[in-house]
């Protein structure tokens, strides 16, 4: 065989080359695959949320959700925050040598955060927190150069922190909120030049806070809050204006100012701590407002800013519920006790411009309470986001217009009779509660009733919502949000006359949402010649196939009919319908 020329020898090396490093990055992708599927195991043990990863799978073609590549074919990034994973962190992460970001938080992950992870050396972002990790913080995390956010808050973890991270010299956020750390604060956290945000509060620190801390030049945030520390709060320009010439002191973890300083702290925003999330309503705190609530009422209703962004995921658009407008959208959450809310979350131009009404208007809905009403958890307000929140319980089943217009292939959306005529029993006496003026309660009309504001819960049981929010808003937001129930046919006629609500107002709209209940349609208008001629079994839904009491649906159209009636006093008392019923 003839020798190959110089130029094909250079070929036969360049080819073999190509083959041994495409064989070396695949072996590399080949261990990052394995790596990923014991991590998969860990996380979630019993394969319900991470199904797109399978070892037959391309981790860098768009297979595995929530893992990105870069250029090398190399996993970088793992973003699995909120999917209910509730397994543990398995070493084999360590393997993915070129991961930049691991984000884990928002979900349900316990047992002990892997020493092995200080391995990952390229880690800029580390979030752990609002998992059930227990356990020490592992020392070797000060290991990690590259770290710049380490999120450990709202979970388990016991021990002290860790001398160590003050090695981390690129880190700027540290947040151990919410644990159960205990000893004292480490001075070498004062070593962190680069640090912004320190949030140690609600732990079981002891001891006074360094001095070092004070000098940090970029520290914008500190929150020790509800420890045990004691002594005076050193002076910097990060905590106080010196021109204020007071010490703050620390007494069982609270903030202890001498009469000097109470004044200048009125007047100078100290970033020592998050002021608003001292008292979780700032408004409340003000006893200037001249509103009284008992403390009973204040302390069980109040949420902070951090418990309300905690549970939407800081209002994490994955979470939004609903938005009819700018001023006002809903969001799912789950608090730290794993119950579910629907956080309202209201822009303050929407709020009344008077704080006095405002607060007489949540006084009013702290006191309501009925099994056919959503119930209302708390509430929050920051005048630094110029926002407010209603915190309620979820309610799992969507709403009533989600039962409405059903299309062939949504059988399991059908109400059979029965639930039918549960759920108008159920808003009938929903609105009786509201009505009804008790020794513990006022009487308040809803306003604007309608197929969106009856929520269906698990038992598919009708609740309803929105009630009293009139109370909260202003008048072009309530007035604005009564077009769009003009438009559908909730609005009673009288109102386009008198401007005025009364409780004839919600008959009326109840009397078509029972009609759209019987009918299975949103839009009713149209049918009002044919239920007064008496053809009421036409105008059943076809969709029960005649599967309902015949004499039970005359009844109930011939109720819809009265209390959809276009004069006031013609429409019977909710209390008779009731009754009726």
């Amino acid at each position: 065989m003839p020798s190959l020329p110089p130029l094909g020898h250079g070929l036969l090396f360049l080819f073999l080359f190509a083959l041994l490093l495409r064989t070396a990055l695949s072996g590399g992708g080949n261990d990052e695959l394995k790596a990923l599927m014991e991590l998969k195991s860990s996380l979630d043990p019993e394969s319900r949320f991470l199904t797109s990863w399978r070892s037959e799978g391309d981790p860098c073609g768009g297979d595995f959700e929530g893992v990105a590549c870069n250029e090398r074919g190399e996993v970088t990034n793992i973003s699995l925050q909120g999917r209910r994973l509730a397994g543990s962190i398995s070493p084999a992460v360590v393997r993915l040598r070129s991961l930049t970001g691991l984000y884990l938080h928002y979900n349900s992950i316990s047992r002990e955060i892997p020493r092995e992870i200080a391995n990952l050396t390229r880690l800029a972002d580390l979030y752990l927190n609002v998992n059930n990790l227990s356990g020490r913080i592992p020392a070797e995390i000060g290991d990690m150069d590259e770290l710049q956010v380490l999120q450990l808050s709202y979970n388990k973890l016991t021990g002290s922190i860790p001398t160590k991270l003050g090695l981390l010299k690129k880190l700027t956020v540290l947040a151990l909120q919410s644990n159960n750390l205990n000893g004292a604060i480490p001075a070498s956290l004062g070593d962190l030049s680069e640090l912004t945000w320190l949030d140690l509060s609600f732990n079981k620190l002891f001891g006074s806070v360094p001095v070092k801390l004070a000098q940090l030049s970029r520290l914008t945030l500190l929150d020790v809050r509800n420890n045990s520390l004691s002594g005076n709060v050193p002076s910097g320009n990060i905590f106080f204006s010196p021109r204020m010439g007071a010490s703050l002191e620390l007494c069982n973890g609270q903030l202890m100012l001498t009469d000097r300083a109470k004044d200048s702290l009125r007047r100078i925003a100290s970033p020592l701590i998050s002021l608003e999330y001292s008292h979780g309503w700032d408004p409340l705190a003000d006893k200037r407002s001249g509103v009284g609530f008992s403390q009973e009422v204040s302390q069980s209703f109040r949420f902070n800013l951090e418990e309300v962004d905690s549970a939407t995921q800081h209002f994490s658009e994955v979470n939004l519920l609903g938005k009819k407008n700018s001023f006002v959208a809903t969001y799912k959450g789950i608090l730290r006790d794993g119950c579910a809310v629907a956080v309202k979350r209201i822009n303050k131009m929407s709020c009344k411009s008077e704080e006095s009404e405002f607060l007489k208007g949540l006084n009013m809905l702290t006191m309501l309470r009925h099994r056919n009403l959503v119930g209302l958890r708390g509430f929050c307000y920051s005048r630094g986001r110029g926002e407010c929140f209603l915190v309620y319980d979820f309610v799992s089943n969507g709403s009533l217009s989600q039962y409405l217009d059903v299309k062939d292939d949504e059988n399991n959306k059908v109400l059979d009779w029965p639930t039918r005529v549960s759920i108008i029993r159920g808003i009938a006496k929903g609105i009786e509660y509201l009505h009804c003026n008790g020794a513990n309660k006022p009487s308040l009309f809803h306003q604007n009733l309608s197929s969106e504001k009856v929520l269906i819960d698990s038992h598919f049981e009708p609740l309803l919502s929105g009630w009293g929010l009139h109370k909260l808003l202003t008048e072009d937001v309530v007035f604005s949000s009564l077009k769009e129930s003009a438009a559908m046919g909730y609005l009673a006629p009288e109102y386009t006359t008198t401007g005025r609500f009364s409780e004839k107002s919600d008959v009326y709209a109840f009397g078509v949402i029972m009609l759209q209940i019987l009918t299975g349609k949103k839009k009713v208008n149209h049918l009002w010649l044919e239920v007064e001629s008496g053809r009421f079994e036409d105008l059943i839904d076809e969709k029960l196939k005649g599967n309902y009491s015949m004499p039970e649906a005359a009844r109930l159209t011939r109720i819809a009919l009265l209390c959809a009636a276009d004069a006031p006093s013609r429409r019977p008392a909710i209390e008779e319908v009731v009754q009726e019923l």
